[in-house]
């Protein structure tokens, strides 16, 4: 018996429906602070939305319900152009979700700057007083992650770990093209461009094995640019760090170079040691030993122009000044 073009559709429906269910929806259930105010966000917005959206699907079916062909007792006024109180309604509520929704927007766009160091931990609990970020340089590589601890003095290839209910300052570059850093249970995208530093403040709020990858596409090994995110207590953080500097080989300048080079699916690595100022020298592309790097060439260039300012200055003083030596 052949399948109507209905019960294809009907079928199909059904299907995509049992697949979403199936779905992990971390976005909207995460377990950081800051992805939690950013799924409320996005419930209150496409609450206000549907708003406007429920009802004029409500009255397109119920219009062409009660003004069907076969409706003689629908009333028929042609020469009807005007109502102020129907226009009233129709542009009043429009008007006030909008205004609802930018003052919304204006305020989750400030309190959730990535850049903004965070002011609590979680709803009822403010960072207390005196409390240091985690500090963890990203560098998205083709086509891995590179984790530095700069206050542990540790690197990691493809893994990343912060104690729970500590504020995470990630400060974010890349090597070559654009990549995106993103740990939907921890908080929104935040692109990493090389020769740029993007910053991202968070903070993980229950203990678990949480998905991290890159969001932007950027090649061939895009695919396995894909790394876990551990929240740990204070005690298993150190002990994680501990295993990192007992496993890890030194991060040399030597080894950074054949790390650098284009691989995929790369197993996560340690390193114990890393060579001074590297994710610095990263940034500033200036890696390779002679190499100036792009915060030394703009100071030079600064002088320079201060330099030749300050002689032209003087010889205009000096030509301004020999007329009156003449007298």
């Amino acid at each position: 018996m052949p399948i109507s073009r209905t019960q294809s559709m009907i079928f199909l429906a059904v299907s995509s429906t049992f697949l979403l269910a199936g779905c992990d929806a971390v976005v909207m259930s995460p377990s950081g602070d800051i992805a939690s105010q950013q799924a409320d966000l996005i419930v209150w917005a496409t609450i206000l939305m549907l708003i406007v959206v429920v009802p004029v699907i409500v009255l397109t079916l119920l219009f062409a319900w009660r003004y069907r062909a076969s409706n003689k007792e629908a009333t028929y006024d042609p020469e009807w152009d005007h109502s102020t109180l129907l226009e009233l309604v129709i542009w009043a509520a429009p008007l006030a979700i909008i205004i609802a929704l930018g003052a919304l927007t204006w305020v989750s766009t400030h309190q959730l700057d990535p850049y903004r160091p965070i002011d609590r931990i979680s709803k009822d609990q403010p960072v207390p007083e005196g409390t240091e970020p985690l500090v963890v340089e990203v560098v998205a590589m083709d086509w891995k992650w590179l984790f530095f601890y700069p206050e542990h003095g540790i690197a990691v290839v493809n893994e990343l770990a912060a104690p729970v209910d500590r504020p995470i300052k990630f400060k974010i570059t890349s090597t070559t093209m654009m990549n995106s850093f993103y740990i939907p249970a921890l908080a929104g995208q935040i692109y990493a461009m090389g020769g740029m530093e993007t910053q991202l403040h968070a903070v993980i709020n229950e203990t678990g094995t949480y998905d991290g990858f890159s969001a932007n596409y950027s090649g061939a090994g895009f695919n396995g640019m894909r790394f876990k995110f551990h929240g740990m207590s204070e005690k298993r953080f150190d002990k994680w760090v501990n295993k990192v500097k007992t496993q890890g080989e030194p991060l040399s300048r030597q080894v950074y170079g054949e790390l650098e080079k284009p691989s995929e699916y790369n197993p996560v690595q340690y390193y114990s040691r890393v060579a001074p100022k590297l994710y610095d020298k990263i940034l500033n592309r200036c890696v390779v030993p002679g190499t100036i790097c792009m915060k030394d060439m703009m100071s030079h260039g600064n002088s320079h122009h201060a330099g030749h300012d300050k002689k032209h200055d003087k010889s205009a003083a000096d030509k301004h000044e020999a007329p009156h030596a003449s007298h």
